[in-house]
């Protein structure tokens, strides 16, 4: 199993509304093929180091997430979360 994580930190002029839209994008991308769970959510803590929205995908193994990040669904969403962000971090775990 790999768990793919991604947090999004918006630019300051992004509004709520907006944030809002992204995070409904991420969610909708749960019933691509080979996508095991995906949880999306906006931080609560809200720490000088937190972003602003967290996205935790699970996939079955490497294959899955190499055939997500080239599908057609999931392509614009990434563009417009790159669009919204200043900046945006991820890592890929191997989980048992």
């Amino acid at each position: 199993m790999l768990l793919h994580l991604v947090c999004f930190k918006y630019k300051p002029d992004v509004d709520a509304g907006t944030r809002q839209q992204h995070r409904e994008r991420l969610a909708a991308l749960k019933d691509i093929d080979g996508v095991t769970d995906l949880k999306v959510g906006a931080d609560v803590v809200q720490s000088a180091r937190s972003y602003d929205t967290g996205l935790a995908i699970t996939f079955p193994d490497r294959a899955a997430l190499d055939a997500y990040q080239k599908n057609e669904r999931h392509v614009p969403v990434a563009q417009f979360g790159v669009r919204l962000s200043e900046h945006i971090v991820s890592v890929d775990l191997d989980i048992p």
